[in-house]
């Protein structure tokens, strides 16, 4: 088997190259097709690999721009574990665009597979990042080959929210996450992911420390904390294949994964809960939880109602990371995992709803399930595992997160948890129940769903269920990373 460093390289060069063809082969749809599933499988297998290998962290040096400034990747669970979600889930989505964009005859789809290759290497950069110089590269790359994807149509609606997502994420991430890294560089003499927390080996203060958190906080603006939330709803004019990437293989995931990464790494569980900033943040984020699932209850439009869903299910994480406890923090990691596989079995499901009727909106779906019948069943499977019911993998953030706030002395955010749980019943299940239960009306379908936006939710649906007798090994293979003992929490 080739070597770790070339493991860790390859990551970044097969869809870099990828894309590369795609570009070259742009007049020749089947080619160009073939191509970006042929990388996403090669990526698969190499991220495979690196999964296998995480726990022995091998590091690659890409440059030394200065002394303690390199550009440099290192191999830990939980990027492997980021990485093994987004390359996966990569596949699966590649597949349905190239359902989805033949189905509607959308234009410039040379340019939306290179732009989905450039972005899934920025998001395995994120993922592998070695210190917060890396990450920051990576990240800022990720939202600008991702801007093209989201004014993909190029309509007056789209460009706005180009502009909105682009000032958002640019303005957060060099107004706040920048200089955080500089001051982080400036107080530690390095950025350097280090197990424990670099601020916390080197005696920061708890007053400093609190004002980096939530410069980190706020300045990882993909983690879509309220009220940097709004170019998330507004990225919802592109199609539906790059909501199901921004949702859940590349753009929230490595902004939530950042969060993690930083608390884990950065400043370490043990500074997180003696920061003062750490409480406050913890209560925005319980606050975002359940105001993100009002506001979804809200929206007729489904996509509108998804993206408003997935700011709630985002703020898990960063609860977890302000709560700091193994429980917590485990509850968190586990969270970008099922969440990814629930959210975009629920995007997909939604667009090849709007390829077969041109329906958007959830009022309009009225006897659908009787035409669609494994979509809507994908789709509640999704539902489900986003509301959190066994037996499927949402159940087991939930529960860990609960456990992680009680052993914090938070228990009274749990009370956000389970008010979340029961708003994602009220704006999760009508589709499925219109679908289903509600009398069919007479639906002329525009055209037959193809069969390759019908079987990748399908897929994902089977994943959420697979991903629940998956917690073991899961569990075992993160408990290093968060110092948790076989005995700690549930047993299994």
């Amino acid at each position: 088997m080739y070597s770790p460093e070339v493991s860790l390289a390859l990551a970044l060069a097969i869809p870099a190259f990828g894309g590369a063809l795609v570009a070259l082969l742009g007049s020749r749809p089947n080619v160009r097709e073939a191509v970006t599933l042929i990388a996403g499988v090669l990526l698969v297998f190499n991220v495979a690999h690196l999964v296998e290998i995480a726990h022995s962290n091998p590091t690659l040096t890409l440059a030394t721009l200065a002394p303690g400034l390199e550009l440099t990747f290192k191999l830990e669970p939980l990027g492997a574990l980021f990485a093994a979600v987004a390359s996966g889930l990569w596949v699966v989505n590649s597949l349905y665009s190239i359902g989805y964009m033949r189905g509607n005859k959308e234009k410039n789809q040379t340019r939306f597979y290179v732009s989905f290759c450039i972005a899934i290497m920025s998001a395995m950069g994120v993922a592998l990042s070695g210190n917060l110089l890396t990450l920051f590269v990576f990240y800022e790359v990720l939202t600008l080959s991702t801007f093209p994807l989201v004014t993909h149509k190029g309509d007056a609606k789209a460009k706005r929210g180009g502009r909105i997502y682009l000032t958002i994420l640019l303005g957060t991430s060099i107004g706040l996450l920048l200089p955080a890294v500089i001051a982080t560089h400036f107080l530690a003499g390095s950025t350097d992911f280090v197990a424990g927390g670099l601020l916390a080996l080197n005696d920061v203060t708890p007053a400093i420390a609190g004002v980096l958190l939530v410069m980190f906080a706020f300045g990882i603006g993909k983690a879509a904390l309220m009220p940097i939330h709004p170019w998330l709803p507004n990225a919802m004019v592109a199609p539906t294949p790059v909501s199901a990437f921004l949702h859940a293989v590349a753009v929230v995931k490595a902004g939530v994964f950042s969060i993690l990464k930083v608390g884990t790494y950065i400043f370490g569980p043990a500074m997180i809960a003696a920061v003062p900033t750490s409480e406050p943040l913890a209560w925005i984020a319980g606050i975002s939880i359940v105001l993100a699932s009002v506001i979804a209850l809200t929206k007729d439009n489904l996509k509108e109602r998804l993206a408003f869903s997935t700011i709630s299910q985002l703020s898990y994480v960063t609860l977890a990371v302000m709560l700091g406890s193994p429980l917590a923090l485990l509850g968190g990691a586990l969270q970008i995992v099922m969440h990814a596989w629930g959210k975009i079995t629920l995007f997909m499901s939604a667009g090849a709803i709007y390829t077969a009727t041109k329906f958007t909106n959830v009022s309009q779906m009225r006897g659908l399930g009787h035409h669609m019948p494994w979509l809507f069943i994908a789709y509640t499977l999704g539902a489900l595992s986003i509301i959190g019911l066994p037996p499927l993998g949402g159940a087991w953030p939930k529960l860990f997160l609960i456990q992680g706030a009680w052993d914090a002395g938070h228990g009274i955010l749990i009370i956000a948890l389970i008010a979340s749980s029961l708003l994602n019943v009220a704006y999760l299940l009508p589709l499925p129940i219109k679908g289903f239960f509600e009398p069919a009306e007479t639906v002329a379908l525009k055209k037959p769903a193809p069969m390759m936006v019908i079987l990748p939710p399908v897929i994902t649906a089977a994943g959420v269920l697979i991903l629940f007798f998956l917690i073991g090994p899961l569990r075992d293979y993160l408990m290093p990373v968060f110092e948790l003992t076989p005995s700690a929490g549930v047993s299994l």
